[in-house]
């Protein structure tokens, strides 16, 4: 485990060190976002605008609140797959020693469309069957649908670099994915434990000292106030979206390091080929 535990720290430093060189890949994870509440506001403003919500929900056996709320379960997943295959792309070109460009990710994730859409469905079913067997069963049932949704989020995790690198369906990529997991799970434990334990410590900090600014200008210059709460909003939304960038970067790196098989690719003269100034 402790040579599990060296690999991820160096895929972590090869992680941080894309975004040094390459910081547009956060420009991905910003457009995701954006997307993703247009998807949203789309379906969920005309509903509630109009007050159609509750003719569908008075509809037998809901099917029609069904079918909404699946059609866009789909819209979102792919709308987050898609910018998450543009991250992972581009973040490949830069561990293959590249200079990418958003463009060279969005375009790979273009070329991969199709299936990008197929994982969507079939992350959008799994969804929904795993969401309804939590909802209409007993304790039983949402331990089941947990201990599901765990097991589906770790055959899945490395889904997308597969359906980045490959040109195969969605069903095969998932099955790769599984198959690549099993050989990285020590990484990928111990990557993520370190990745999320970080951003958990900037946020603290970030929180403790937004709120100890705040607290003391309330007593000295209340009207200061706002414009600190804004700041301290935009800095939480930077956090997210870094750990949402780390996290699609680190998946790249993990996905690369199984399929040489050496954490070592990205130490020495690899990392200076690899991580070569613009």
């Amino acid at each position: 485990m402790a040579n599990r535990i060296g690999n991820s720290v160096s895929l972590m430093k090869a992680s941080l060190n894309v975004l040094r060189l390459d910081k547009e890949l956060m420009l991905f994870p910003i457009m995701s976002g954006i997307a993703s509440v247009l998807v949203m506001a789309s379906f969920i403003v005309p509903v509630v605008w109009t007050g159609a919500w509750e003719i569908v929900e008075g509809t037998q056996g809901g099917y029609v609140e069904m079918s909404i709320v699946f059609a866009m379960y789909v819209l979102l997943y792919t709308v987050t797959f898609y910018f998450n295959a543009a991250l992972v792309g581009a973040a490949l070109i830069r561990l293959d020693g590249g200079d990418p460009t958003v463009g060279d990710g969005l375009a790979i994730a273009a070329k991969r469309m199709g299936s990008i859409l197929q994982y969507a469905v079939i992350a959008a079913t799994v969804g929904m069957i795993l969401r309804m067997i939590s909802e209409r069963g007993g304790l039983f049932a949402k331990i089941a649908a947990m201990i599901g949704g765990i097991a589906w989020t770790m055959a899945t995790y490395l889904a997308v670099p597969v359906l980045v690198t490959k040109d195969i369906s969605a069903i095969d990529a998932i099955k790769e994915s599984a198959q690549v997991f099993k050989r990285t799970w020590g990484e990928n434990l111990a990557g993520n434990y370190g990745l999320g334990w970080a951003m958990f410590l900037l946020f603290m900090a970030w929180s403790v000292g937004s709120v100890g600014v705040m607290i003391g200008l309330a007593t000295v210059a209340p009207v200061a106030v706002l414009p600190v709460m804004l700041i301290a909003g935009a800095g939480y939304l930077f956090l997210m979206v870094l750990a949402s960038a780390l996290h699609g970067v680190y998946t790249a790196a993990l996905y690369r390091y199984a399929m040489t098989g050496d954490a070592g690719v990205f130490d020495g003269q690899v990392v200076g080929n690899a991580f070569s100034p613009k």
